[in-house]
């Protein structure tokens, strides 16, 4: 198995990076590539089991549009194949059709995604996040490539329907995405908010294409997704955990205190 990290030296605003470091403990025999901003991507060359981007700075977002954009189209060949993306954070307005400025300026994205990102620096807003995801469906639109060829390689949930898991983690965003996603939205949000504030759906599926506004460890915050991603996207036969009881018992615990509607949510 082979999984790049694109930009890890921009790309670890809230210690993102720790989603690679969990997954190669559960994966031992993976072989982890970072491309740095000056490298050619390596999905460019050669088709990989996953390409993983964490959060970055506005300036950072600038520098990883004008690294990929020569390769959009190669990018969402990947995606139509069925190559599993993780994106995390602000990450996600890369590949977005546009970032506009609050003051109205317009920033070209990579165009992948049919989705406007518009900052509002003025109004951060920090939350803790719960949600759900449903792997059989909802509304993420799995079998629909981004603007190009057909299914991906089949290795989704049909085969294994599960029940809904529940999504916990934090958010820090001035950034939000506008756009018709009710067909392709990743999670439903239960506290917190969606893309934007006016909507609960929350992050983009294609495929087997993910993002998601939540930040930082997300993977070892959920080990239900997790294990859910590797069996299901990544092809792990038997999917183990690194450190499972203690990332389940801490992840009961957020669960609890989430849901919890004394517990305050934002800061």
């Amino acid at each position: 198995m082979k999984i790049e990290v694109l930009f890890p030296e921009i790309c670890n605003l809230y210690g993102d990076l720790a989603n690679v470091t969990y997954l190669s403990r559960c994966i031992p025999e993976a072989e982890i590539v970072n491309t740095s901003l000056k490298d050619e991507p390596l999905f460019a060359k050669e088709k990989l089991d996953l390409i993983y981007m964490g959060t970055t700075t506005e300036k950072g977002q600038m520098l990883a549009i004008e690294a990929l954009s020569k390769y959009s189209d190669v990018i969402r060949e990947r995606i139509g194949q069925g190559t599993a993306f993780l994106v995390t954070g602000n990450a996600g307005e890369i590949f977005a059709r546009e970032i506009i400025e609050e003051d109205k300026k317009v920033c070209d994205g990579l165009g992948i995604l049919d989705f406007s990102a518009r900052r509002k620096a003025r109004k951060r807003f920090n939350s803790l996040y719960l949600g759900s995801f449903l792997p059989d469906g909802g509304g993420a639109a799995r079998d629909e490539a981004a603007g190009d060829s057909a299914a991906g390689s089949g290795n989704d949930a049909e085969e294994q329907p599960c029940e809904t898991i529940k999504i916990v983690g934090f958010k820090s965003v001035f950034g939000y995405g506008y756009g018709n996603i009710s067909d392709k939205y990743l999670f439903m949000t239960e506290r917190g908010v969606g893309l934007n504030p006016e909507t609960k759906e929350e992050g983009i599926r294609i495929n087997n294409f993910f993002c998601t506004y939540v930040i930082g460890p997300f993977l070892v915050l959920n080990p239900l997704f997790t294990k859910w991603f590797l069996k299901n996207v990544l092809e792990v036969s038997e999917p183990k955990l690194a450190y499972e009881e203690a990332a389940m018992d801490a992840y009961q615990t957020r669960l609890r205190e989430y849901s919890d509607p004394d517990t305050g949510f934002t800061y």
